[in-house]
């Protein structure tokens, strides 16, 4: 896959101005992405064998092999990284939302 067919599947996905795009449709795009793009060959059992200890450790090597990559798949890995962060961000600005309404009904 290259930038272009992502952009493609982006906007048939979730509209040209991304209009369409809602958390919980966001999370099902980004899953579908790592079954059929990132991981398309990993099918079944996965075994990890990761040498990091904590999540700083994880993030700081994807970005040093992100650096690494021709620069159509670091595109890509890094737009879906920034999609799934703020569309996380959105979902947990929306719970907080809800919290604060839960809240007042068990105040009253």
């Amino acid at each position: 896959m290259d930038a272009k067919e992502l952009r493609r599947l982006v906007i048939k996905e979730f509209g040209k101005g991304l209009e369409h795009a809602t958390p919980a449709n966001v999370r099902d795009f980004l899953d579908r992405m790592q079954l059929d793009v990132i991981s398309p060959g990993a099918r079944g059992r996965i075994i990890l064998e990761e040498k990091a200890s904590s999540y700083e450790e994880i993030i700081k090597d994807f970005f040093v092999r992100v650096l690494e990559l021709p620069k159509d798949e670091a595109i890509i890995l890094l737009w879906l990284l920034a999609f799934d962060l703020s569309f996380s961000a959105i979902e947990l600005q929306h719970e907080d939302k809800l919290m604060s309404l839960f809240r007042e009904f068990e105040e009253s």
